[in-house]
């Protein structure tokens, strides 16, 4: 009776092990997108056109986890000149950071979908906390691939001289909305 009462823990256990899924984002319908105050004049906005990513949701356990990099130079804002400012060492120095990257191992569920995300983004080399609130989550097999798609909404605030970015500030507003639209794949 012990062997089975240790063969059913182990059972258990792995099972637990493999429930979580693995999720690669979608890097046609994943855009960061930030807004920022322009000398109070406006609130300008802008995206990054190249991004990549893995995340793990544990639905049993709730829990997950999140990797995602961003290209800083593939920042779009619809004007060229802006643009090459924005990449220039003035603001996300490109040449020297061409990437930005948020990590969490502590994704928190509400009910039996992600709500939130505690983290690290790492921006000019600078790592500082960031958490993100996670909305609209929606799963089910995608129409055309018939693998399992995941989307979501995601926003968060940080200020950008946190990282150093103190260019303008605070003309050029110091805390930056971020507005993301996510779709990750099944793996």
């Amino acid at each position: 009776m012990r062997n089975f009462s240790i063969a059913v823990a182990l059972f258990v256990f792995a099972i637990g092990a493999d429930a979580a899924d693995n999720y690669t984002l979608d890097a046609g319908h994943s855009f960061p997108r930030f807004e920022i105050n322009h000398f109070g004049f406006s609130t300008h906005r802008g995206q990054f056109n190249k991004t990549a990513g893995k995340l793990t949701l544990d639905r049993a356990a709730k829990t997950g986890a999140i990797e995602i990099i961003v290209q800083t130079a593939s920042i779009g804002t619809g004007d060229p000149k802006l643009e090459e400012h924005l990449r220039s060492p003035d603001f996300f120095n490109t040449d020297k950071f061409p990437t930005m990257v948020f990590k969490s191992k502590a994704v928190k569920f509400s009910g039996n979908v992600p709500a939130s995300a505690e983290g690290e983004l790492t921006l000019l080399g600078v790592t500082r906390p960031l958490t993100l609130t996670i909305t609209n989550v929606f799963c089910a097999p995608h129409p055309f691939h018939k693998k399992e798609n995941c989307g979501a909404e995601v926003a968060g605030k940080l200020k950008r001289s946190d990282f150093g970015m103190t260019k303008y500030v605070p003309a050029v507003g110091d805390e930056v909305t971020l507005h993301i639209q996510v779709e990750a794949v099944k793996d």
